[in-house]
């Protein structure tokens, strides 16, 4: 697969805001505004859609998200697509979206994760765009830990810059922060400290290939169909695969990882990255043990507790770059390029 990237985002670029999965409601209108206005006090106008509606799980009927994230998407004067979040039922969207439209159209950058790994995921995948899992846009007002990268950080790089991340060593121990009583919070709550986890084994990890991943409870729901088809970007050196879950509890994660190992969706994978994740160990199986059940037969390194799911804080991660892991006793982290 030839991988094709975006054009980096200048001050007064355009960026559009749309909710392909849910809106956002009354209560929390607050934070929307408090992220829309950082990003033009950046030097960026904002377009915000019409799919914004917060009021059920969806931000309007399928037909219409899938038009205004296509027509965002291959519009020349949009460089960049930010959802507020992710939701519940993306998955609707992936019979509708003209993906060869968007194909042929120049790159534009699509940011997002959770339920949005439906979409972007299978958009790189079959128009070889490159897309950002990572912060979305009510995560952006967050002032982002030393050693991680924002969005921003990301979609504002030169092609050929290195991105390196390393993980902090610092995570939040549950829970999220009341968007409707503090609207304006900048500062994550990071009150544990953890590590990155090798699980298949010991020893240093330094491994190679194309990163691709997202969110598992989105991505188990299109393993082995055409839109998780991940053979021709394996083809290209091996892919570093990275998954997270949004809670799902352990018995749950083992079963849907050995459905996507079956399904293909590993199958080249040099390495396999798992987030950190918010739900706790099941009674006779912990999330660990999930993990290393379905992925210990691929016979690469499994490194656990990364910073790229649901527990923060987010480190970015470029669906089609070219990446690096190392883990060692003395360092661990993660460097991307766009090429």
């Amino acid at each position: 697969m030839s991988v094709r990237y975006p054009r980096p985002l200048r001050p007064g670029d355009r960026v559009g805001v749309t909710s392909p999965s849910s809106g956002v409601p009354e209560s929390m209108r607050g934070r929307l505004e408090v992220a829309l206005q950082d990003i033009r006090e950046r030097g960026y106008e904002v377009v915000v859609g019409r799919c914004m509606d917060g009021a059920t799980h969806i931000s309007a009927p399928a037909g219409e998200r899938a038009a205004e994230l296509t027509e965002m998407l291959t519009d020349p004067t949009i460089r960049a697509v930010i959802p507020p979040w992710g939701g519940e039922t993306a998955i609707d969207l992936l019979p509708l979206l003209d993906f060869d439209k968007i194909a042929r159209a120049e790159p534009t950058w699509l940011i997002g994760w959770s339920d949005i790994s439906t979409i972007a995921t299978p958009l790189t995948l079959l128009t070889g765009v490159a897309t950002v899992h990572g912060n979305n846009l009510m995560d952006t007002p967050y002032r982002t830990p030393e050693g991680l990268l924002s969005w921003f950080d990301v979609v504002t790089a030169a092609q050929s810059e290195p991105l390196t991340q390393t993980p902090p060593g610092r995570h939040r121990s549950s829970g999220w922060d009341d968007y409707t009583e503090h609207p304006g919070i900048r500062d994550f709550t990071l009150d544990a400290t953890g590590h990155w986890t090798r699980l298949d084994g010991s020893g240093d990890v330094d491994v190679t290939g194309r990163l691709i991943g997202g969110c598992l409870e989105a991505l188990v729901n299109v393993a082995g169909t055409p839109y998780l088809d991940v053979s021709s970007l394996a083809g290209d050196g091996g892919t570093l695969v990275y998954i997270e879950s949004g809670g799902s509890d352990a018995y749950t994660v083992c079963r849907s990882l050995h459905g996507m190992r079956l399904a293909g969706f590993f199958d080249g994978a040099n390495a396999v990255l798992v987030g950190r994740s918010p739900a706790a160990d099941g009674r006779t199986l912990t999330q660990h043990e999930a993990v290393l059940d379905a992925l210990g037969p691929l016979g690469v390194p499994v490194v656990a507790d990364v910073e790229c799911g649901h527990v923060a804080p987010y480190l970015s991660l470029v669906n089609g770059a070219r990446g690096r892991v190392v883990h060692t006793a003395a360092r661990s982290e993660i460097v991307q390029t766009l090429d």
